[in-house]
């Protein structure tokens, strides 16, 4: 059975396994963050930095294994690999629209 992801999560997703970084960082609203276990970065130049050391530039990917939503928060459990850390992670995304307002990383 296929999961059942909101379409802006699946897009986020899908362009993070293609490495395609323009989608990836137009995926957030201007004013959006990632937390990635208790380090923050806002806006589009702190992610992009942390991205390229830690995410998109260490190559990562990301399958999913399920998702959850109430109300604009998605939460995807899924197989996080890449260059720089490995293994089952959380990812919760607050929505707006069709865009992410936040990305918050912990274990999974």
């Amino acid at each position: 059975m296929a999961l059942s992801i909101p379409q802006v999560v699946a897009d986020f997703i899908d362009a993070v396994n293609r490495q395609d970084e323009q989608a990836f960082l137009d995926a957030f609203t201007p004013e959006g963050y990632v937390d990635d276990w208790r380090r923050t970065f806002t806006g589009r130049d702190a992610i992009k930095s942390w991205s390229d050391a830690e995410f998109l530039g260490a190559k990562g990917t990301l399958s999913p294994q399920s998702c959850t939503q109430d109300g604009d928060v998605a939460r995807v459990i899924g197989d996080w690999r890449s260059n720089h850390a490995n293994g089952l992670s959380s990812f919760e995304f607050k929505l707006r629209g069709e865009r992410i307002v936040s990305m918050t990383i912990r274990e999974g």
